[in-house]
């Protein structure tokens, strides 16, 4: 194990647990080594890069930046109109301030879906005899729309076309998606159609969808019909569509020129979204179709025989909550007058990515792995840019790349924030920042609720008030339930985590990130209430989220919840050292700081059967039948199906307990044990885990990256089966059609963080960075820069040893 000190210069190799060629091959015998995961789609290394398909066609581009390999291009062959929605969610095209599904720009198995960070609206409901008001992320205007006809034909759509040829391509590299078609016409025409999208990661406020057109065998006029369309509304999830979604007002529409453009408002948050298209092509004409609510302009190219011809539409999106513009209208017509033509906005965004990915590029051997890897790394991205760092934003968990969960931050920053901390620090804290603008409103919620300090809603929106839902939907039975995850009160203890991590990783403490830390620390300190010799929190829920009673109570909530109440006792050591860091006025008195430490070492924690018990009470619940619900992820449904409830059970929906070695050492959780006054025996942490691994459905995605953690040292194969089932749960939709409601970016987040500080061993702490890696074989070489103390560090790494130093290093475009 080695360890680097702040300031330190680095260039050595440092070994990893000492482990033979041989051993390592009887961890992971060859036979194993082969996941058997399937494709996505077709991959294929084409030498292409943005370039590629269209210098087939016969038009060249300026950018020349090279091919890209299979590990960095995502590809779809065929047009599948049931699966539209899965690719839509993993083809989402974003800049950390909006981003756009990739829906087609036409035919009707699409869900349209463009979405601007931190653009909320509240409408009211009328379910099971209740008014139900919920806040969602607003789809807006969608500018994606266009279509077209050759002489005597219908307008194109895939659903009822003869397609010999139809291709997706997602570009990781360069964040572009290509779609590429061959279309046979009612009289036998064939004409190529390649359309290249970006949502441009250099100017925030531009996209663009360049399509160009090549008749193969034929000659003559082909039309083209372009849409900004204001006729949408949240409708992207099956289940809330007994919720209203119809949030936009106020449409209005208008053209000069080769510009159109729209606006419209969100009903009840007043926000004001302006939309202006500029067409760029060499074509007659065009003749704008103005609507009340959509505005099109109809375009006529004049096609020879095997010369391709492109019509671009590059698009500005401007709401009323950008800063320096007067107004959304005048504000989206300037920038789309002044955007450049698509070639140099493309160069621009291709530009801005490469940098990105000097920052962020995480590559292993495996090009299977790496191109799971870099998908995450680019979801990540288009919701999380430097570009957010400045928006009053949180980690929405679904990114922006659907309507699930609503657009809410739950604490899902937990499992993003520790790997943006280590590239990105400014964009770490930037949410962090969303959280203190929020302080008012949690320290308010606190004192309602007769504590002290901040109380952190469940679920989190536009101002900082309790978002989750009083109800919610079974779609297994279609009766709506109770919905009591707002006792959820660890979210805080996410935030608060968040803050330290990203103190140890830039070494920096500001006052007001000091603030948060310490107010969070008030509020769980007189949560816990003294009971006999011991201090306890009750009426909360943990991350299981299965468990929010006890079996037949009239009250939600349990008591003593082991991870609610060890990472209090964490927090409170923390906030001692913080209070140290923080400026005179805002230091807690030396009461304060007495109780504190008094409340860290006396609160509760209960056990049975050798292991750390889930909560108080959990050792007298039923043992499911696990033969029964064999594969079942969502117990809580399938058994309210059959009458029963899950609080009877020994069951969890994905980690709680074992969150606790997620989040600490072996050696913090003894020893925070051994604080509390609970001596760990031997074994308690390897029983502790087993017992709850046994006991889990892993019905969210963020389960599988938990037990990967968990399992990294002690069960190496089940690690990685964990590991691998993670990285591909948005691919291969393992939760049966979730993705295609919006990516899970906890689960994203995690798999990179897990690869960076579990399997790489790299543990940040006050005094030192310390390195003790023990990678898997099967990933090879990891190679990836970090930011630590404001030093850029490259590490290479095998399941052998691993190189670190800090000199500069460029990064080169894949191969």
């Amino acid at each position: 194990m080695r360890e680097i000190q702040p300031g330190q210069d680095l260039d050595f190799v440092c070994g990893a647990e000492r482990l033979s060629t041989q051993a390592i091959r009887s961890i992971y015998p060859p036979e194993k080594e082969r996941l058997g995961v399937p494709a996505i789609g077709v991959q294929r290394s084409v030498g292409r890069g943005v370039r590629g398909g269209l210098d087939r066609a016969g038009a060249g581009s300026v950018l020349d930046m090279g091919g890209i390999g299979p590990a960095w291009e995502i590809v779809y062959d065929g047009f599948d109109p049931g699966r539209e929605g899965l690719r839509e969610a993993l083809c989402t095209l974003g800049n950390g301030r909006f981003a756009t599904r990739g829906a087609t720009p036409d035919g009707e198995s699409r869900t349209p879906g463009t979405y601007v960070a931190g653009c909320y609206d509240r409408l009211d409901s009328e379910i099971a005899g209740r008014t139900v008001t919920n806040e969602d992320i607003v789809n807006l205007p969608d500018w994606l729309p266009l279509t077209f006809a050759t002489p005597g034909s219908q307008w194109f759509r895939p659903e009822r076309a003869a397609l010999p040829a139809y291709r997706h391509e997602l570009d990781l590299w360069h964040g572009v998606l290509v779609r590429d078609l061959r279309w046979r016409d009612d009289e036998d025409r064939v004409t190529r159609v390649r359309q290249r999208r970006v949502v441009s990661m250099a100017d925030p406020y531009l996209a663009a969808l360049e399509t160009t057109f090549t008749a193969e065998n034929w000659s003559g006029p082909i039309r083209v019909r372009a849409t900004l369309d204001g006729r949408v509304s949240n409708r992207g999830v099956a289940r809330y569509h007994g919720l209203r979604g119809d949030h936009l007002t106020g449409h209005a529409t208008g053209s000069d020129d080769d510009v159109a453009w729209l606006t419209a408002s969100t009903r009840s948050s007043h926000i004001t979204v302006g939309l202006a298209a500029r067409i760029d092509a060499d074509a007659r004409g065009a003749q704008v179709c103005p609507g009340l609510d959509h505005v099109s302009s109809e375009h006529v190219l004049n096609l020879a025989q095997g010369d391709p011809a492109a019509l671009t539409k590059i698009v500005a999106l401007t709401t009323s909550r950008d800063p320096a513009g007067h107004d959304p209208l005048s504000s989206a017509l300037g920038r789309v007058c002044h955007a450049p033509c698509f070639e140099e906005l493309l160069a621009r965004h291709a530009a801005a990515w490469e940098r990105l990915w000097g920052r962020a590029r995480l590559d292993v051997s495996s090009a299977r792995l790496s191109q799971a890897i870099h998908l995450h790394i680019f979801h990540l991205l288009q919701t999380l840019s430097p570009h957010t760092a400045d928006l009053d934003v949180g980690v929405p968990a679904r990114g922006l790349h659907g309507e699930a969960y609503r657009g809410h931050v739950f604490w899902d920053e937990l499992f993003v924030q520790p790997w943006l901390a280590l590239r990105f620090p400014e964009v770490s804290l930037g949410l962090l920042r969303y959280r203190r603008r929020r302080l008012p409103e949690a320290r308010a919620a606190a004192r309602a609720a007769g504590h002290e300090g901040a109380m952190f809603p469940w679920q989190s929106g536009s101002d900082g008030r309790e978002e989750t839902p009083a109800l919610h939907l079974n779609p297994l039975s279609g009766r709506w339930l109770p919905d009591h995850s707002r006792l959820q009160r660890h979210v805080g203890l996410a935030v608060a985590y968040n803050v330290w991590q990203h103190y140890l990783a830039t070494g920096s403490m500001p006052a007001w990130c000091a603030e948060l830390l310490l107010d969070i620390a008030r509020f769980f300190a007189s949560l816990a209430v003294l009971h006999g010799d011991r201090y306890e929190i009750r009426g909360v829920m943990g991350p299981d989220e299965y468990h929010d009673a006890y079996p037949g109570a009239d009250v939600p909530g349990l008591a003593n919840n082991a991870y609610t109440n060890v990472m209090t006792a964490w927090l409170l050591m923390r906030a001692r050292e913080t209070a140290a860091l923080a400026p005179p006025d805002l230091r807690p008195t030396a009461d304060e700081l007495a109780r504190w430490d008094h409340v860290s070492r006396r609160l509760r924690v209960d056990f049975h059967d050798g292991v750390i018990s889930q909560f108080t009470g959990y050792g007298d619940l039923l043992e499911l039948d696990w033969e029964r619900y064999r594969g079942v992820r969502r117990l809580d449904r399938a058994l309210e199906v059959d009458g029963d409830d899950v609080n009877r059970y020994k069951a969890s929906k994905q980690a709680d307990t074992l969150m606790l070695c997620y989040l600490l050492t072996a050696d913090e959780l003894t020893g925070l044990l051994k604080r509390l006054g609970y001596p760990a025996e031997p074994g308690l942490i390897p029983r502790t885990v087993s017992y709850y691994l046994a006991r889990t459905s892993h019905g969210s995605t963020l389960s599988a990256v938990v037990h990967a953690w968990v399992l990294a040292r002690s069960n190496r194969v089940q690690s990685w089966r964990f590991f691998t089932e993670a990285l591909y749960s948005d691919i291969k939709d393992v939760q049966g059609g979730t993705t295609a409601e919006g990516i899970h970016l906890g689960a994203m987040g995690g798999t990179l963080d897990l690869l960076q500080r579990c399997y790489l061993g790299l543990e940040l702490r006050p005094d030192g960075l310390r390195l003790d890696p023990l990678l898997p074989g099967r990933l090879g070489v990891l190679s990836m820069p970090i930011r630590y103390h404001g030093r850029q560090i490259f590490i290479d790494a095998d399941h052998r040893e691993a190189r670190l130093n800090g000199t500069a290093r460029r990064t080169a475009p894949p191969r």
